[in-house]
């Protein structure tokens, strides 16, 4: 076979003449189908044409230079096997369609009557797919997709010749449900985003195919959709969803990190991307922690070699690319390679039965029925709504002797719906042994069981009445990192304190709120404040504070730390108490002691400083992979004799401050340090100990007044992408220009037009469907058809008027004029309605059709901008009157233009 290549330009329409336009486009309208020439010369046989379109340049995925020899791959393969179509051959023509739906439009048109092609690959966007894909259609061509196109393209009461060998988005939900039905998990979490903007219309379409699946026969109990372009973004997404999924941000990020690098899974990306990384520790473990749905491996077919092959072929004749790798050719290669040894053992078929093989119909449901064919992407097979059933498996990645390798674990029968476990599931390693359970047994926020850490603590066993009045050390202790207290609420049934307000919240407010940014600076301060005010209370008639975490410690709206929770132990009875912050000692006792000790203030100061070092609102022990209740157990009862303490990185801080963390919760009390010798070694472990208290506030509200103008500043590119999004709306219901002079509050002077072309149209016989319809029926009808109307009009160089009732009125020419080609925009346009109505159909009448009547008139018009509420741009003249008498008077299905036109 040789392949030959023709490059299919579209006619230049502007450049004939209105009569051979009109009469050359009303002839394909009404064209029957397209029958081969080609008869038998002594023992030649047919030669059977088939059209090719893709783009040429790159850039696109599914360029012709990254797949295009699949199709001569798929060819020779055909031709070479007389059991295919006997006396019968293929041959293929291909056009660049530019992604372009006029140039796929022409060029389908050309291949059809000049090449006389019997069916039609392609083309491979979905905008130009959708237009070709209702000539096709309307000439009984079959039609193959091998790229995934637009949800339209799935009504077959339309696209009745139309197949796509691409499996379609609702088997990934299916595959999805099984698995979680197959694991018992009711209870789930939607959780993804795509690589760039490019890929953001496939995300969304497949989100929504998921979405509904899930929702349908599961709990759906969050939705997290991010986009990945934007990293700042993601890394707040996913501090988020480490919060309330099953495990920690520090585990949770390299999995997104590394599943978003992977866009072609048929390249088999991933898998070599997770096993030649295993010094990347945290991929490995990202992965350990993930199953990946993928394409069922494929035996007896050596998948890669197909693509070395396809790799080969590209740089030879007709395509001549200039790829580097097979890596690079395109994955939908397969599908179209299939797609061609599905047509021609369709046409096998449809011939061995003796029928037409130009019925494209005839040999779409053929296809579809019980015809199986195996190919470069595996088992090709059909639904009884002539979707591709294409087989899954879920892969877990596995240690073994021999290496890292993702192995399966479960396999999706596509037409049984079934999952079914292989030998491989066995050697799956869960965290605890076993699958977790739907709910865990203390739910996902711990709150069905009484943790330790978490409970309420009782001590009393009497009720406590206060009568006396407040102690006075307590009104007396004022200090400057101290919260002042200025006394208290007894009234039933609440009691409570009434002391100074600080509006940052507390320091764990502070570090969780990603709007102020903390720097060394700010934590050395944060550290300084709380010495000072745990030095004067350990000096007071107090002695200590007994209740020294995160949340006792407030700051002011100078970002000062104050100190809260000490004295009054009185009143805390049935508070809840976190013990993370208490010292060991403590924690062995037989009743905790709310007052504390000043050694045990000590440690709970290590555990806060160590929080502010790594700037976690999650707990001293976020890195700790234990539940609660283990660490405190850990904290009384040393494990092993080793006693639990966080970690702490060197590269975060100096050695020195790590001597003094290791010193302040050591396990024996005696050897930790005094707050005042605290200060004096964060002074000498710190490059700021030449600071005072005053500078330190004053650096600590210049960052923060520099940070506060960077979130200005981000808020103001917040609102310049709300009102660009309000403006695009603005300027879809008025001309740009006039657009931007409302907006600006300037009044729209009318405009003269010296040749522009009306159209306006009707729906024959509408006042009749009324009158057998119900109000919100008619609403459909008119939705459904002008936003199929308002889809073809962006095809074209013309501006949507206004819709009244039936009548549809566009104009060309205007608001910015392009030259002699308005009229040929207009009557394209309308040949193109007349096309698209024949195919429309009724929600609520499915039997019956709609007709357009149409009128067409050039002239001058006067355009202008009318009201102010609401404002509406119209157009005034005899051009527009004589254009309505013109579709007044028009027959139905024609279109009727004036002579001026």
């Amino acid at each position: 076979m040789t392949g030959r290549m023709h490059t299919l330009l579209p006619l230049p329409l502007c450049s004939l003449s209105h009569s051979s336009l009109y009469l050359s486009l009303l002839l394909l309208l009404i064209a029957t189908t397209p029958v081969l020439c080609n008869g038998m010369n002594g023992t030649n046989p047919y030669r059977l044409l088939i059209g090719f379109q893709a783009p040429w340049n790159v850039s696109y995925p599914f360029s012709a230079r990254r797949l295009g020899s699949a199709i001569q791959i798929a060819v020779e393969k055909v031709n070479s096997n007389p059991s295919f179509l006997g006396n019968y051959s293929l041959d293929f023509v291909y056009v660049d369609s530019e992604c372009d739906a006029k140039v796929s439009i022409t060029a389908f048109i050309q291949q059809v009557w000049k090449e006389n092609v019997s069916a039609v690959f392609g083309p491979a966007c979905p905008e130009e797919a959708e237009v070709t894909g209702l000539i096709a259609s309307t000439w009984n061509i079959p039609m193959f997709g091998f790229v995934g196109q637009s949800s339209k393209m799935d009504n077959t009461a339309i696209y009745d010749t139309y197949i796509k060998v691409v499996p379609p988005l609702k088997r990934s939900g299916e595959v999805l449900v099984r698995t979680l039905q197959y694991f018992g998990w009711d209870h789930v979490a939607l959780i993804g985003g795509g690589l760039d903007s490019n890929t953001w219309d496939k995300v969304d379409a497949l989100w929504k195919s998921v979405e509904d699946q899930l929702r349908a026969q599961l709990t759906v109990t969050a939705s997290v959709k991010f986009d990945t372009s934007n990293m700042e973004l993601v890394h707040r997404n996913v501090k988020y969803i480490s919060t309330v999924a099953r495990g920690k941000q520090t585990n949770i990020h390299p999995l997104f990190s590394s599943v978003t690098s992977v866009n072609q899974l048929y390249n088999d990306n991933l898998w070599k991307y997770a096993m030649n990384n295993r010094k990347d520790l945290a991929t490995m473990r990202a992965f350990d922690m993930a199953f990946v749905i993928g394409q069922k491996s494929n035996e007896g077919y050596d998948y890669y070699d197909f693509f070395e092959q396809v790799y080969e072929r590209l740089k030879t004749h007709p395509f001549h690319s200039k790829l580097t790798s097979e890596k690079e050719v395109s994955p939908y290669s397969a599908y179209l390679h299939d797609a061609v040894l599905l047509y021609a053992m369709g046409l096998k078929e449809v011939l061995k039965d003796g029928k037409d093989p130009h019925d494209g119909s005839e040999l779409i449901i053929v296809v579809c029925g019980d015809l199986c064919i195996t190919g470069a992407s595996g088992l090709v097979h059909f639904d009884e709504e002539g979707e591709r059933n294409l087989d899954y498996s879920i892969f877990d990645l596995q240690h073994t002797d021999d290496g890292t390798t993702f192995v399966p674990i479960l396999h999706f029968d596509s037409n049984s719906k079934s999952i079914r476990p292989t030998p491989k599931f066995v050697s799956v390693i869960w965290p605890k042994g076993k699958p977790p359970t739907d709910n865990p047994d203390c739910g996902f926020d711990n709150k069905l069981c009484q943790w330790l850490s978490n409970g309420n603590s009782q001590y009393h066993h009497a009720t406590i009445i206060y009568t006396s009045r407040i102690p006075p050390y307590r009104r007396e202790m004022k200090h400057e990192n101290l919260v002042q207290f200025f006394g208290v609420c007894i009234d039933p049934p609440k009691v409570c304190m009434v002391m100074q307000y600080c509006k940052k919240g507390s320091l764990k407010d502070v570090l969780k709120c990603t709007d102020i940014e903390l720097d060394w600076m700010f934590k050395l301060s944060f550290a300084y404040d709380i010495v000072n005010g745990m030095e004067y209370i350990h000096k007071s008639s107090l002695k200590s504070h007994g209740n020294l975490k995160p949340s006792t410690c407030l700051v002011d709206s100078r970002l000062q730390v104050k100190l809260s929770g000490f004295g009054l132990w009185e009143f805390k009875y049935g508070n809840k108490h976190k013990m993370y912050w208490t010292a060991p000692e403590l924690l062995r006792q037989d009743q905790l002691t709310f007052n504390g000790t000043p050694k045990g203030d000590i440690y709970s100061f290590a555990m806060i400083m160590r929080e502010l070092i790594y700037s976690s609102e999650m707990g001293p022990y976020n890195d700790i992979q234990l539940e609660p209740k283990e660490i405190i157990k850990q904290l009384r009862v040393p494990l092993l004799g080793e006693p639990l303490r966080p970690t702490v990185c060197p590269q975060m801080c100096n050695e020195g401050l790590v001597d003094l963390l290791k010193a302040c919760w050591s396990e024996n009390p005696d050897y930790r340090p005094s707050f005042g010798s605290i200060r004096r070694q964060l002074k000498e472990t710190s490059p700021e100990s030449h600071a005072n208290i005053l500078d330190n506030m004053v650096n600590k509200l210049e960052s923060y007044a520099n940070h506060l103008e960077e979130v200005v500043e981000e808020r103001t590119k917040q609102l310049t992408a709300e009102k660009t999004r309000s403006d695009k709306l603005l300027s879809s219901m008025l001309p740009r220009y006039i657009a931007d002079h409302l907006m600006a509050g300037k009044s729209v002077e009318p405009q003269g037009y010296d040749m522009v072309t009306i159209f306006f149209s009707d729906i024959v016989g509408f006042t009749t469907m009324c009158s057998i319809s119900s109000a919100l029926e008619v609403v459909t009808v008119l939705n459904d058809l002008y936003s199929l109307f308002d889809e073809i009009i962006k095809l074209y160089d013309v501006y949507k008027v206004e819709t009244i009732g039936d009548a549809y009125m566009v104009a060309s020419g205007l608001p910015i004029s392009n030259g002699m080609k308005h009229a040929s925009e207009i009557s394209t346009m309308a040949l193109h309605f007349l096309c698209a109505i024949k195919l429309f159909k009724i929600r609520h009448l499915p039997n019956q059709s709609l007709s357009l009547r149409i009128g067409i008139n050039s002239g001058p018009v006067v355009a202008g901008v009318v009201g102010t509420t609401m404002p509406r741009y119209c157009l005034f003249g005899d051009t527009v009157n004589t254009a309505s008498r013109m579709e007044s008077n028009s027959l139905r299905e024609f279109h009727t233009p004036a002579p001026e036109t």
